[in-house]
C-alpha cells in the first residue's frame, strides 16, 4: 500500500472525531449549500457524480440522500470501506459506488465523460501540479457540466496563525509563503487561493465560475466549547451561509469553494 494512503488510513478515527466536531459539520453544509444553488439548472433527474479523493463519503452521502448516483474514487482502502458502511447504514448502497484510485490516475471507464458533476474537494493542497490536477478532474465530466473546487485558503493562514496562536511573528511569516503541514494527515500542504485557482479554471475552458468562502467566521472565534452549543451553532451556521458569497468575506475564509461549468462542445 502506498505511503499516502497508509497515513490516510491511519488516521481514521481522528477524522471522524473532526467530521462530527461544529467546523466539520459547516465544511459539508456550506458546500452541499452551495452545490444546490446550481444542482437545479442541471435538470430534475437524478445525477451522475464524481467525487475525487471522496475518502469516506462526507459530501457523496449528502448528495445521494437527494437521489443522486455518487461514485466515491479515493485510493486509501480504510476511507472507502468507512464510506461504504455509511452507506448501507443510511440505505444508499444503490446510489453509491466505491472504486480504489488515485484521482490523478483514473481508471478508463471514470474518463468517459459521462459525469453531470465532479467534485474535487480539499485535493489540491496535495497537488503540485494544480492545472494538472484540474485537466484530470475536468476530464469525466461531460460538457456543460458542474465542477466544484474546494481548498484550504492561502489567505486565512496568517489570519489564523495571530488569531489562534497569537503569535504575529509567525504570521507575519505565513505572509509570503504557501507552505503548511497538516497534523492529522502528517502530510506537507501546498496553500492556494481562488484568486489563482480561477484562471486556471477559465484556461481550461471553464465559464460562469462562482466563488464561495466556507467558514469566514468559525476558525476565527477560539472558544470551541461555545461552537458545541446547539443554539450557538445554529446562528453561527446562519451567519456562514449568508456570507458564503458575500465580498470580503470569502477571500479571508478558511477554505475557499468555485463551481465553474465545462465548456460545451
Amino acid at each position: 500500500m502506498p505511503e499516502a494512503a497508509e497515513k490516510f488510513n491511519t488516521a481514521m478515527t481522528t477524522w471522524r472525531e473532526w467530521q462530527d466536531a461544529p467546523w466539520g459539520r459547516l465544511r459539508y453544509s456550506i458546500a452541499e449549500a452551495n452545490l444546490l444553488r446550481h444542482l437545479d439548472g442541471l435538470g430534475s433527474e437524478p445525477l451522475r457524480v464524481l467525487d475525487l479523493a471522496g475518502g469516506d463519503g462526507g459530501d457523496a452521502i449528502r448528495l445521494a440522500a437527494r437521489g443522486h448516483h455518487v461514485t466515491i474514487a479515493d485510493y486509501a482502502p480504510a476511507m472507502l470501506a468507512a464510506a461504504t458502511e455509511r452507506a448501507m447504514a443510511d440505505g444508499l448502497t444503490e446510489l453509491i459506488t466505491c472504486v480504489e484510485a488515485d484521482a490523478t490516475d483514473l481508471p478508463r471507464h471514470l474518463i468517459d465523460g459521462a459525469f453531470d458533476v465532479v467534485l474535487c474537494h480539499n485535493l489540491l493542497q496535495y497537488m503540485g501540479d494544480v492545472p494538472g490536477m484540474l485537466t484530470a478532474a475536468l476530464a469525466p465530466l461531460k460538457p456543460g457540466g458542474l465542477i466544484s473546487v474546494m481548498a484550504i485558503n492561502r489567505h486565512s493562514a496568517p489570519l489564523n496563525i495571530a488569531v489562534r496562536d497569537m503569535d504575529p511573528a509567525a504570521a507575519l511569516a505565513a505572509l509570503d509563503t504557501g507552505q503548511a503541514r497538516t497534523e492529522m494527515f502528517n502530510s506537507a500542504l501546498t496553500l492556494h487561493t481562488a484568486e489563482e485557482t480561477i484562471p486556471i479554471l477559465q484556461n481550461l475552458g471553464c465559464r460562469d465560475i462562482g466563488h464561495y468562502g466556507i467558514r469566514s467566521f468559525c476558525d476565527y472565534i477560539t472558544d470551541e466549547e461555545r461552537k458545541r452549543d446547539p443554539a450557538f451553532y445554529a446562528d453561527l451556521e446562519r451567519l456562514e451561509l449568508a456570507t458564503t458569497a458575500r465580498p470580503p468575506y470569502m477571500h479571508t475564509s478558511r477554505l475557499f469553494q468555485l463551481t465553474a461549468w465545462k465548456q460545451t462542445n
